[in-house]
C-alpha cells in the first residue's frame, strides 16, 4: 500500500520513525514534508500535500492512505478535509482507528504527536491501516451524502441548510434517523 505522510514540526520526529516503520511492514512511503526542522513553519501545504496524494492515488486505482501530523492533529485533520475526496478522521485511540475505517471509511487520520508516544501512534496506524472499511449500507449511504454534498451544495432529498428544515415537525430529524441509528 502506499501511504502518504505530511506533518509540521510537532509531528517531524514521528513522521521519520514512521516512515522506517512503514518501509519496513512493505508499504510505499511518500513523505509530504517537512524535510528539515523549522519551528515556525506551517502545516496546511504539508497536509493538504498529502491528501492530494492519496484522494489521486485512490482514483487511479492505487490502494493508498494518508497520515497527518501535528501538536494536537486538530489543524491538520482540518487541512486535509480541505481537499475534495479527502476524509480524515482525528485518531486519538486504536478504537477511534478502527471506527474511521469501519463506518467512515477514512482514507487519512491526524493524530497529534505531541499527544501521544511514538508507540501509541503506530498502535493507531497499524490498525486504521490494517481495518477495511465494513461496506455496511448504512455507512455507505452516508458516506455518499457527504461525497454528494461536498459536489454539489446538496443531498437529494434531504433538507440541508443552516436553517431548521421548515417542513419538519418540531424535534424531528432531516433524515427520520432515529437515535439508535446514530452510530
Amino acid at each position: 500500500m502506499r501511504i502518504h505522510l505530511g506533518t509540521d514540526h510537532a509531528g517531524l520526529d514521528f513522521s521519520r520513525h514512521l516512515f522506517e516503520h512503514l518501509t519496513a511492514a512493505g508499504h510505499e512511503v511518500i513523505d509530504h514534508g517537512p524535510s528539515s526542522y523549522d519551528p515556525i513553519d506551517d502545516y496546511p501545504s504539508f497536509c493538504i500535500n498529502a491528501a492530494l496524494g492519496v484522494v489521486r492515488d485512490q482514483q487511479a486505482g492505487v490502494e493508498a492512505l494518508g497520515i497527518v501530523f501535528g501538536g494536537s492533529g486538530n489543524g491538520e485533520q482540518i487541512a486535509a478535509n480541505k481537499v475534495t475526496g479527502a476524509r480524515a478522521a482525528l485518531v486519538w485511540s486504536e478504537s477511534t482507528a478502527l471506527l474511521a475505517r469501519q463506518h467512515n471509511d477514512a482514507n487519512l487520520i491526524a493524530i497529534g504527536a505531541r499527544q501521544h508516544t511514538v508507540d501509541e501512534a503506530v498502535a493507531f496506524i497499524d490498525t486504521f491501516i490494517n481495518e477495511p472499511f465494513s461496506l455496511e449500507e448504512r455507512h455507505v449511504r452516508r458516506i455518499a451524502q457527504l461525497a454528494e454534498y461536498e459536489a454539489t451544495g446538496a443531498i437529494a432529498g434531504i433538507y440541508v441548510g443552516a436553517d431548521p428544515d421548515p417542513a419538519a415537525p418540531a424535534g424531528a430529524s432531516a433524515t427520520g434517523d432515529s437515535a439508535a441509528d446514530a452510530g
